[in-house]
């Protein structure tokens, strides 16, 4: 009896610590991402000089238009863990939302640097968001991306989307009817080509996809071009240049 008792307490004792240990590796995970993804970046934003000063001033202001999903951020639902994302790695946010009645859980990893870039080049452009996803969904993320900066007030969703083929087409004549003063960032080419009467992705800059790599630098790689890029008159005269880039992806 004694010895039945102690084995039923060792195995007890056994399994407290296995999940002791496996929160322990959780939070050891969590702080290593968090390290990774928010260490100390650098991009000196210097004072115009009086010659930019007056370039900006005989330029339009520039629309970047910005798309969530393996863009800016990679999520995943209730019951869905994609081989990407390595089991265990914690979500940067979990969302709550009822879609056809059920109520769904989406947990969130924000791309690495996500927050620092849009904190720069909200100061060079004016913000749109742009999904294909559902309005329930995309808002939720889109305000937790904002965190109450006022950044990303103008938003775009599915049903501002155009169904061809079975894709949903981003038209970005519904966000502005001048484009040569739009720009927009997204990983997937089949959303923003064939627009009547636009070029074959002449206002778009192509980025990986990305799903839960902690060392992607690929929007800090960015900040030069569009730095550069909110002094040119016609956009489109720039990346025109770079269609092949979008084969690459």
């Amino acid at each position: 009896m004694m010895r039945t008792q102690c084995l039923l307490g060792l195995r007890t004792f056994v399994a407290f610590a296995a999940k002791l240990w496996s929160f322990f590796i959780y939070l050891l995970r969590r702080q290593i991402r968090t390290v990774i993804q928010y260490q100390t970046v650098r991009y000196d934003i210097l004072p115009l000089s009086p010659v930019s000063r007056n370039r900006l001033s005989q330029v339009k202001r520039k629309i970047l238009v910005l798309d969530l999903d393996e863009t800016l951020i990679h999520s995943h639902h209730d019951g869905v863990l994609r081989p990407t994302v390595r089991p265990g790695t914690p979500p940067d946010f979990i969302l709550k939302v009822v879609i056809d009645k059920h109520p769904v859980r989406f947990f969130v990893h924000k791309r690495p640097h996500v927050d620092f870039f849009l904190e720069v080049v909200s100061q060079w452009y004016e913000l749109v968001v742009f999904t294909a996803s559902m309005e329930i969904y995309g808002s939720a993320v889109a305000d937790k991306l904002d965190n109450s900066r006022s950044i990303l007030k103008r938003r775009y969703y599915r049903q501002h989307c155009t169904l061809e083929l079975g894709s949903y087409i981003k038209d970005l004549s519904v966000v502005h009817s001048d484009l040569s003063s739009i720009v927009i960032l997204d990983n997937s080419p089949g959303a923003y080509r064939s627009h009547p009467g636009t070029g074959d992705g002449d206002n778009a800059i192509p980025i990986k996809s990305w799903f839960s790599d902690p060392s992607d630098t690929a929007l800090l790689n960015l900040l030069p071009m569009l730095d550069a890029l909110r002094f040119t008159a016609d956009v489109r005269s720039v990346l025109s240049r770079n269609l092949h880039q979008h084969r690459l992806w």
